[in-house]
């Protein structure tokens, strides 16, 4: 199938020919550039990337075998299809060998032309899919976090300078991010590697025991206190102690983490002494800071955000999710003891077009499903979960009233079928911007008919 934004260029000398490839071409939807010489296609190609060059075996400055060749330079590398006369066929074979994906006989079959330039074309795109599919096959990892778009190298490189400091790191993020990845990756980068790194989540404790847990209690200091117990800050000292959901900590604890803050110090629940306490805190939360602190205390979010990142949401990580994909493919293949399936290119097209509000977290969730329904060697769009095939569809919304040419359509009034069909023509032309030869495809017409239902009406 053609896609229209499939870019084609053309290298024919002969005029006749050049403009019959280019109206056929055109007539199919695609953006097609035409010249009448090797030279002229190479540096078209130089400076406007093509998925497929189509030129003749004889032109004017050099064959179309040697411009081929200087095609393998070409970054991205397009499809190459050859035309040739039928005196030529074994030259075209050669053209073949050196890397040409399709050959076309003189005089042109234009039947088989659009057939053979979408076959062309396709193969093109699944080579370059599995291409992807092969990097992300050997994509290197940052901490357990993956990704090579551009906001993932910003974060990397934040999180190894932060990580040279001491202070406390405030780490934000919407939910399923990576921001306890983020963590462990400043924790690892950094001077207190060797030491324990301790995470708690501070919405998942309850308040009666919040002090005790975060500051250990002495024996007696309560009820069934039969023993002495260490808190996180002491298990933590000399490492890092990340405290997630920090949000969701009272305000009266917060002001306690305060203090451990300002003196390096806790006291047990009981206990009449500090200790002092050697700990990195980081803090995450998925709070929005910039509007509420995060339902920090302003004293303690000024306190914390001494350094300050932001794990970017999926949808600004451009590229990233056939990385992902493929690892967590590998990932949940091997912990169901099967070998991992390749992904279809349909499949990458749907997971790349669904917005996924649940982030990573929840592409992996995708994933782990795929997987677990895939029993073959192909992991297919039809093994992912109905959300995402639905979410390929148009978004119903309010339509703008309808014109003349929409009402007449929708059968406002009742015209005749020959002026309903000339009414017709007219819309899919204005549609297309006046674009006769796209029209005619729309219509699939030729577009001498197309000219004659014009003068009709």
């Amino acid at each position: 199938m053609i896609d229209a934004r499939d870019r084609v260029l053309v290298v024919e000398d002969d005029p006749d020919l050049r403009q019959l490839l280019v109206d056929e071409l055109e007539d199919s939807g695609v953006d097609v550039t035409a010249v009448s010489t090797a030279e002229d296609g190479w540096a078209t190609l130089t400076t406007h990337p093509v998925d497929l060059v189509i030129s003749d075996l004889r032109l004017p400055d050099m064959s179309g075998l040697d411009l081929l060749r200087r095609t393998r330079e070409a970054e991205p590398q397009p499809a190459f299809l050859v035309v040739t006369a039928f005196g030529t066929i074994h030259q075209a074979v050669t053209c073949l060998k050196e890397g040409a994906d399709d050959f076309l006989t003189k005089p042109l079959d234009l039947e088989h032309l659009s057939v053979r330039v979408a076959r062309v074309l396709e193969q093109r795109r699944l080579r370059s899919e599995l291409l992807r599919y092969r990097e992300a096959l050997g994509a290197p990892d940052f901490h357990g976090m993956i990704g090579r778009s551009p906001a993932m190298s910003r974060l990397f490189d934040e999180l190894r300078r932060v990580a040279r400091g001491h202070g406390p790191v405030l780490i934000q993020g919407k939910s399923g991010v990576g921001k306890e990845l983020a963590a462990r990756a400043i924790h690892a980068e950094s001077d207190r590697a060797t030491g324990p790194l301790v995470a708690v989540n501070c919405a998942g404790i309850p308040e009666t025991l919040l002090e005790t847990e975060f500051f250990g209690h002495t024996k007696g200091a309560f009820t069934g206190a039969t023993r002495s117990r260490p808190g996180l800050f002491q298990e933590a000292d000399g490492g890092t102690l990340l405290l997630d959901e920090i949000g969701e900590m009272p305000a009266g604890l917060q002001a306690k983490l305060l203090r451990v803050l300002e003196d390096g110090e806790v006291r047990p629940v009981g206990s009449d002494r500090n200790v002092s306490v050697n700990v990195r805190i980081l803090a995450a939360t998925n709070r929005d800071v910039e509007a509420d602190s995060g339902g920090l205390r302003h004293d303690l979010y000024y306190r914390l955000e001494t350094f300050r990142i932001t794990v970017p949401p999926l949808r600004e990580r451009d590229g990233d999710i056939d990385l992902l994909t493929v690892a967590f493919i590998q990932r949940h293949a091997v912990r169901l003891g099967r070998p991992s399936p390749e992904p279809t290119p349909e499949a990458l097209a749907l997971l790349r077009a669904y917005p996924f509000p649940g982030n990573v977290r929840e592409l992996e969730n995708v994933v782990e499903r795929a997987v677990t329904f895939c029993e073959g060697r192909q992991l297919e769009s039809r093994h992912l979960p109905p959300r995402l095939q639905r979410a390929r569809a148009p978004a119903a919304g309010p339509h703008p009233p309808p014109n003349g040419d929409e009402r007449l359509l929708r059968g406002d009034v009742l015209p005749s079928l020959r002026e309903l069909g000339n009414r017709y023509v007219r819309l899919v032309l204005e549609k297309v911007e006046g674009n006769k030869r796209r029209a005619a495809a729309l219509l699939g017409i030729s577009r001498r008919t197309l000219y004659r239902r014009l003068e009709d009406s």
